[in-house]
């Protein structure tokens, strides 16, 4: 059946399904979120250390998005513009649990590729282990520095810190991540 004028949402352009929820179609939005929800869980799972807090966050992450949709002037931009919804979601959730943004001094390394795809897992879960060990103003930086390819200067219009402090903490959490991941 059609929804709408589609046959069918899951074969829609995301762009279609994007002017379609903005005009507040809730199945074009379901169809968003399904598309989107794997790669935001990761995200905030990265960032947050802590897959049922990630999870929750994401929900409210999409959430917040449905009810500022309207806001988006151009489908193209949604992915930015959803990631940061998402960090902002993330940042809040850790200024409600008053988490301090403190600098650390033990971290770990990037993994290097391996050439089997056991010793490519082990070292996802080397540095799955290895981020959960960064504090989390350090992953968070790392995340979206390294993980999501955001330079510094977006890193702070998403964030807020001062330059100064994101640079330091993409420093100084990759030097951690690399040697934890070299001891490894």
């Amino acid at each position: 059946m059609a929804a709408r004028g589609f046959l069918n949402l899951a074969q829609a352009a995301e762009a279609t399904l994007i002017v379609a929820a903005q005009a507040k179609d809730q199945a074009a939005f379901n169809e968003l979120v399904k598309r989107r929800q794997g790669w935001a869980r990761a995200l905030l799972r990265r960032m947050c250390n802590n897959a049922a807090e990630a999870d929750d966050l994401a929900q409210e992450a999409f959430i917040k998005a449905w009810e500022r949709l309207r806001d988006l002037e151009t489908p193209a931009a949604f992915p930015g513009w959803f990631r940061r919804i998402a960090v902002t979601t993330f940042l809040m959730a850790k200024r409600r649990q008053k988490a301090v943004f403190e600098e650390i001094d033990d971290a770990s390394p990037i993994a290097s590729e391996e050439s089997t795809p056991e010793a490519a897992a082990g070292a996802k879960i080397d540095l799955e282990r290895a981020l959960a060990r960064l504090s989390d103003a350090e992953r968070l930086c790392v995340t979206l520095n390294h993980g999501e390819g955001l330079s510094h200067s977006e890193i702070v219009d998403m964030t807020g810190l001062p330059l100064g402090t994101v640079k330091s903490h993409v420093l100084r959490g990759t030097d951690k991540l690399r040697r934890m991941l070299e001891a490894a």
